[in-house]
């Protein structure tokens, strides 16, 4: 494979909280790439504009978390499936519950609409592939034929197939109006997380977590060409809107595939880390990501990524006669989809055996799913007025402005004067480190960060300038090398001092670790007062939720009240993560404890217990006010206040 040129296009666009808990599924409007929905654990399906801070709708109705939620193409309706296997759907621009289907036995892993009718298809848990006529509210087809969770589920553009993937390593193939399986595609040593149909032509893109993409021809029934060597597990993946490329979203990275032959066009860095769906326009691409209750936005400026087949030549088949060269991946390989009309042929219906399958939903269901608009303002500019002349927001919106320092990055690099115009140097390796601070002489006036952030482009007290070649003036002294040493040493004995004063205190720390008891490991790590040793046996003890104790709390909390007030990223994270664990696992403990009735006789594990539940209330107590006064902070730091907030909010 050749190798790939390097680009850095990329910007973190927004940071949102999206869901009172975690958040379990969203998805992004392909047609604006404006539109998010997000699913979560609140049973709650919620709607947001890109790039706004508040929620546009909120949709209520479903009894379990959220699993899978989808867009139709023209963004006017949302189907949602739940962990108990029952699906809704929504008129958007009605503000209403449209259908409610039942008949899965698990949750709903994976939900598409179909391009031009008014279809659902579902796949489930319970390895079954639905097929739901929306006016009808009833199941049209049933598809048996994975072994184990249906993951991921596309129509084709015309409407005629559905692609299929699943935990048992397979792709399959449905003809809709046959209602059976065309044919399926082995070839995955791992579970298939998504498929994707090219727009044009008939061509099928798998990704899996083996870390390979697989092309598969849907006239030969065969594979074209498979990527290997993915970052990791591949989650998403998009066609460009003409098909000249496939764009994967991967750790930390989006990178640009050709399939004919398989090559890389372009790598670019982008920090989204497990991107959950992309979508394009305006030559952006908008990438979305969530951890817990928190949804990130990215934009890819995909006018400065390289989509063609401009890889550098390979010498072995330039080599090669005419007759063995490799084809032409602009020009068209294969049948082209026929795009029916909106009264095209529909899917063939067949009586239903099950009654479940066909039941409409009751009243009671109707009457508990509501759509609760929260931002009048935002919902009426999207969704109102129907049936308007031009709909606002219009088709093609403005794209997303790049950040200023993008900007000036470029502004410096277009300045510098180019060597050789004519010769291009390949980029020897993936893995590209990460964009050099700018420097320039009148630094745009900024207000100084009462954090100092995890990571940094340059250390404390230190500047670069002091490095720096500098410039000659006359009667100017250079720099000789024993006062450029000594710049360099500067804090270097006392950092080495506290360095091996920390080791020693995590040693002691340790040794008590070693015995089973983590308490007194804790214990040990306050009574060392420095919050550097509390921070790095936190960090541990948050990877295992069981290790937590209503007795650790206690211990705990007080110092989980300076981290918060700390000026170091890192100890407020921390801070953060600990406390949100304390709050899910033991606050319904403690709220119970405080509200019993007193017991008739004497139970000491009680009265221990409810002893240790005051002594926690009262330090909750304390902590809710800083974490309610930090909740209006912007960024990461924000976000994590503004989750704690909305799970202490039982304490007032």
């Amino acid at each position: 494979m050749a190798t790939p040129v390097v680009t850095k296009t990329a910007w973190k666009l927004q940071e949102i909280v999206a869901h009172a808990s975690n958040v379990s599924s969203l998805v992004l409007g392909k047609a604006s790439g404006r539109l998010l929905a997000t699913g979560g654990d609140d049973c709650r399906v919620n709607l947001w504009s890109i790039n706004k801070p508040n929620c546009i709708m909120s949709l209520t109705g479903h009894t379990s978390p959220v699993e899978s939620v989808r867009l139709n193409t023209p963004e006017e309706l949302i189907v949602a499936g739940s962990q108990s296997g029952s699906i809704r759907v929504w008129d958007l621009e009605a503000a209403k519950i449209l259908r409610t289907l039942m008949g899965h036995k698990a949750n709903i892993c994976s939900l598409d609409f179909h391009p031009y009718g008014e279809f659902v298809a579902s796949g489930s848990q319970d390895t079954n592939i639905k097929l739901w006529d929306i006016r009808r509210k009833g199941c049209v087809f049933r598809y048996r034929g994975h072994s184990q969770a249906v993951r991921c589920l596309r129509f084709s553009p015309d409407g005629k197939w559905l692609a299929s993937a699943a935990d048992d390593h397979t792709v399959k193939l449905w003809d809709l109006t046959a209602g059976k399986i065309m044919s399926e595609f082995p070839g995955h040593t791992g579970p298939v997380n998504v498929v994707e149909f090219h727009p044009n032509e008939y061509l099928l893109a798998s990704g899996s977590s083996d870390r390979t993409i697989r092309f598969w021809d849907l006239e030969k029934f065969q594979v074209v060409s498979c990527i290997e060597g993915e970052p990791g597990p591949v989650r998403s993946v998009l066609f460009n809107p003409d098909g000249c490329c496939l764009y994967s979203g991967c750790q930390d990275s989006l990178r640009v595939y050709g399939w004919e032959p398989e090559r890389c066009f372009d790598v670019v860095l982008v920090n989204w880390g497990k991107v959950a769906d992309l979508a394009i326009c305006n030559d952006q691409l908008i990438g979305v990501a969530f951890s817990q209750s928190s949804v990130s936005s990215y934009v890819v400026d995909l006018t400065r990524v390289t989509r063609t087949g401009t890889v550098a030549p390979d010498p072995m088949q330039d080599s090669l006669p005419p007759a063995q060269q490799p084809p032409n991946p602009s020009a068209p390989l294969r049948r082209i989809y026929e795009r029916p009309g909106a009264t095209g042929s529909e899917p063939q219906r067949v009586k239903q055996n099950s009654e479940s399958e066909r039941r409409s939903p009751s009243s009671e269901d109707e009457r508990e799913s509501q759509a609760e608009i929260q931002n009048a303002e935002d919902y009426n500019e999207i969704f109102q007025p129907k049936n308007s002349i031009s709909r606002t927001p219009p088709r093609r919106s403005e794209p997303f402005p790049a950040p200023p320092e993008d900007d000036m990055a470029t502004a410096k690099e277009a300045a510098k004067p180019s060597p050789a115009a004519d010769v291009q140097f390949p980029v020897p390796k993936l893995e590209v480190l990460s964009r050099p601070p700018v420097v320039t002489s009148t630094p745009a006036p900024k207000a100084e960060s009462a954090i100092i952030p995890a990571t940094r482009n340059e250390p404390i007290g230190l500047k670069a300038s002091d490095f720096l070649p500098a410039v000659k003036i006359p009667q100017q002294a250079e720099l000789v090398d024993e006062d450029a040493m000594s710049q360099i040493r500067k804090g270097h004995d006392t950092m080495c001092v506290v360095l091996t004063s920390r080791h020693k205190n995590l040693d002691t720390v340790r040794a008590v670790w070693t015995t089973g008891d983590i308490k007194t490991s804790v214990d040990s790590a306050v009574a060392i007062n420095d919050l550097s040793v509390v921070v790095d046996l936190l960090n541990i003890v948050n990877q295992k939720a069981s290790l937590w104790k209503l007795d650790l709390c206690t211990t705990v909390l007080p110092q989980i009240e300076k981290l918060l007030q700390s000026k170091y990223e890192s100890y407020v994270q921390t801070g953060c993560t600990s406390l949100k664990l304390i709050l899910q696992r033991f606050l319904p403990l403690i709220t119970d404890m405080l509200a019993a009735p007193p017991t008739v006789g004497v139970d000491i594990s009680r009265e221990e217990r409810l002893h240790k539940c005051r002594v926690c209330y009262k330090q909750l107590r304390s902590i809710s006010g800083l974490v309610k006064s930090k909740s209006g902070l912007s960024g990461r730091h924000g976000s994590a206040f503004r989750e704690l907030h909305l799970l202490m909010a039982s304490l007032d």
